[in-house]
């Protein structure tokens, strides 16, 4: 007699349930790899969807979406945001989000991550410019830029990283509505301008 399939989203549901109860995370690990070994890989993903942003239930689940669509850079964003989220380093991170560049390269999450993983200060402020070049509008990536450029110039008493972090809090002071934000970009660009090496 034949076994009636799961439902994956109830499985997942309740292994996630039980977590929460039980905070026992090798009992949640246990049995979302035997979820995600049988399950249709389609119905996985959106069972997975409500908890995406959970990285001890994506990263599981997604090892195997990534395992069987390595070219999918969506789920490689997922995996690599889990394994970052849950301290599996810049390395692992790094080479998933490079992946996910190569399946997609207009992914921002992968250019957010990529850039993320850098371990050196400068060439990790040069990649946070390449995302801020490319994607004019994303605010996140400018603050970043504007943040890395600040801690280089400071570290390594750098003028030109001290006027590439005066421009992007610039830029971001130009953009900014809420006063309290006005009024920390205005006393950060007070600070830089008073630097002098």
């Amino acid at each position: 007699m034949a076994t009636a399939p799961i439902d994956t989203a109830a499985a997942i549901a309740l292994a996630v349930e039980s977590y929460r109860e039980t905070n026992d995370f090798s009992v949640l690990l246990e049995r979302l790899l035997e979820i995600a070994s049988t399950a249709d890989l389609d119905a996985l993903i959106s069972a997975v969807e409500p908890y995406r942003t959970i990285p001890e239930i994506a990263g599981p689940v997604y090892e195997r979406v990534v395992a069987e669509r390595p070219n999918d850079a969506r789920a490689l964003v997922t995996l690599a945001n889990a394994y970052w989220l849950t301290g599996r380093g810049a390395e692992a991170t790094g080479e998933l989000a490079a992946r996910a560049l190569g399946a997609d390269p207009d992914n921002r999450a992968a250019w957010h991550l990529w850039a993320l993983t850098e371990p050196d200060p400068r060439a990790r402020m040069i990649r946070w410019k390449q995302v801020s070049d490319r994607f004019a509008d994303d605010l996140l990536a400018r603050a970043t830029l504007a943040d890395a450029a600040a801690s280089l110039a400071g570290a390594e008493r750098d003028r030109e990283a001290l006027q590439l972090a005066i421009r992007s809090y610039d830029t971001l002071l130009k953009t900014a509505t809420r006063s309290e934000e006005r009024a920390a970009l205005e006393t950060a660009l007070t600070t830089l301008r008073g630097w002098s090496f």
